[in-house]
């Protein structure tokens, strides 16, 4: 009598009844991987709406540091009729005259 028949639907059988047990544990990382998605999109969302406005700022930041520069080096050369040098003007040391 061959026995091949009766083990292949044995295993068949075992294989199904665990893809089964197996199912609620998949629904459940399905439902937070849709979640997680969700929280993607509104972060993406939240970015997108936001980023202009940083610009906005950083274009500011950029136009007064621009101008603290400009300040800066109108101070320099009108120090004593001479160029003071940026490594100078770091340390806060003056060349004597």
């Amino acid at each position: 009598m061959d026995l091949a028949l009766p083990r292949h639907l044995s295993r068949i059988a075992r294989t199904t009844v665990g893809a089964v047990w197996g199912l609620p544990r998949l629904m459940t990382v399905v439902t937070e991987l849709r979640d997680a998605v969700k929280q993607i999109e509104r972060l993406a969302t939240f970015a997108a709406q936001e980023l202009p406005e940083v610009v906005y700022q950083l274009e500011k930041l950029r136009a007064q540091l621009a101008e603290i520069e400009h300040r800066l080096a109108v101070a320099s050369t009108s120090r004593n009729g001479r160029e003071v040098s940026p490594a100078e003007r770091r340390s806060g040391s003056r060349r004597p005259s």
